[in-house]
C-alpha cells in the first residue's frame, strides 16, 4: 500500500514543504485539496525536483443531490481534470451535499446517480477516478446526504463506471456505523482510496479507540495496493508522530525501507 499526507500536516506550511517532508519520510504523496489555490505549472515543476507529487485533490464545486445545480458541477469538474492533467493527479475526491429539505431521499439519491453517470465519461476519457466520500453527520459534517458505506455502494453500482469509486473514510464510518474492516474488505471493489484518522479527536492513528494495525492488515489482505491518507490532526509534533505512527503501526503491517 502507499500512504499520503493531507495538506495542513504542517500548519502554516506551503505545499513544497508538504512535498519535501513527504520525500523525507518515505511516504508516497499529498492530498491538496484546494488546486484552484495553487500556482499548478509551478508546482508540478516543483513535483518532478522532488520525486513526490499530489496524488488527490478535490471537485471545484460540492454538489450531487441538486440537479439544478448539475451543470455548475460537471464545469468544475472539467475545470478540475484541466488541473489534474497538469499536476499528474488521478484522483478526483468530491462530497455530495447536504440533504434538501422538503425533497423525496431517492429523487436526491437519484440526481447524484444521474450527475455522476455524466461524469464518468470525462473521468474516464482522462484516466481520472472521481471518489465520492461519505461523511459522518453526527460529529462534522451534520446534514451532509451521504453518510453510510451501503447506500454509497448502490450509488456506485448503479452508475457502473470503472472511473467513480469511493474513498472509504475509516474515521467518518467509525462514528457513522463501525464495523469497519468488514466494511473496507466487503467493498474493496467499489473503493479507490482510504483516510485514516482516530476517534475520538480524528487526530493520527494511536491516539484513540480504532486498532490500525488490525485495519490496515486486513485491508493489505485484500490485495489493495493504492493510497491510504492519514486525514488527521496531530498531538504531537508532526514529524514525531509521523516517526511514531511508522514505528509503533506501519511496521507491524509493511516492510519499510524509510
Amino acid at each position: 500500500m502507499k500512504y499520503s499526507l493531507c495538506i495542513g500536516a504542517y500548519k502554516g506550511k506551503d505545499v513544497i514543504y508538504h512535498l519535501e517532508k513527504i520525500k523525507e519520510h518515505g511516504f508516497n504523496g499529498l492530498e491538496y485539496y484546494g488546486w484552484w489555490d495553487l500556482n499548478i505549472k509551478e508546482v508540478a515543476k516543483e513535483q518532478e525536483r522532488i520525486g513526490v507529487g499530489i496524488i488527490a485533490t478535490c471537485t471545484k464545486f460540492f454538489n450531487l443531490v441538486d440537479e439544478k445545480r448539475r451543470s455548475e458541477y460537471i464545469n468544475g469538474l472539467k475545470q478540475t481534470i484541466e488541473a489534474c492533467n497538469i499536476l499528474g493527479t488521478k484522483s478526483v475526491i468530491t462530497q455530495t451535499g447536504n440533504i434538501i429539505e422538503g425533497v423525496p431521499r431517492e429523487k436526491q439519491q437519484q440526481a447524484m446517480v444521474e450527475t455522476l453517470k455524466k461524469c464518468a465519461p470525462l473521468c474516464e476519457k482522462s484516466g481520472i477516478i472521481l471518489e465520492v466520500e461519505p461523511l459522518n453527520g453526527l460529529v462534522d459534517h451534520k446534514g451532509h446526504f451521504l453518510q453510510y458505506s451501503d447506500e454509497a455502494v448502490s450509488v456506485i453500482d448503479q452508475v457502473n463506471s470503472p472511473n467513480v469509486k469511493l474513498v472509504f473514510d475509516v474515521y467518518h464510518q467509525q462514528i457513522t456505523e463501525g464495523n469497519v474492516i468488514r466494511n473496507a474488505k466487503n467493498y474493496i471493489d467499489r473503493i479507490s482510496h482510504y483516510h485514516i484518522a482516530d476517534n475520538p479527536g480524528r487526530n493520527q492513528p494511536g491516539t484513540g479507540e480504532l486498532n490500525y494495525i488490525n485495519i490496515l492488515n486486513a485491508i493489505k489482505e485484500t490485495g489493495f495496493d493504492e493510497y491510504v491518507g492519514l486525514e488527521c490532526g496531530y498531538t504531537i509534533d508532526t514529524d514525531e508522530a509521523l516517526e511514531e505512527f511508522k514505528q509503533t503501526i506501519l511496521k507491524n503491517v509493511e516492510t519499510l525501507t524509510a
